[in-house]
């Protein structure tokens, strides 16, 4: 298996870690429980979950209306997009 099907593999798994702490997030929000820092979710979108924070934000409608979200995440699922494709050119 060569590198970059490693990195496209973990990728898909951070993503898909990502998407379900959103969705535990706006299920706690739900039942009035302890909630993830907003920060750990918008840190989380940064770290390579782009894709993960943006579907779990649209897909389950959670943390739509604060600014911030709208803001960081498409960004950092956009910016992640753009090195991997430089990447898979190089």
């Amino acid at each position: 298996m060569e590198i970059k099907e490693i990195i496209f593999i973990g990728l898909v798994v951070w993503n898909a870690i990502v998407f379900l702490v959103y969705a535990y997030d706006k299920s706690s929000a739900a039942k009035r429980q302890r909630r993830i820092p907003e920060s750990t979710l918008i840190l989380l979108a940064l770290t390579g979950g782009g894709l993960g924070a943006f579907l779990g934000m649209y897909l389950i409608r959670h943390k739509t209306r604060h600014l911030k979200f709208k803001l960081v995440v498409p960004l950092a699922f956009v910016v992640q997009l753009a090195v991997i494709f430089w990447a898979i050119a190089r």
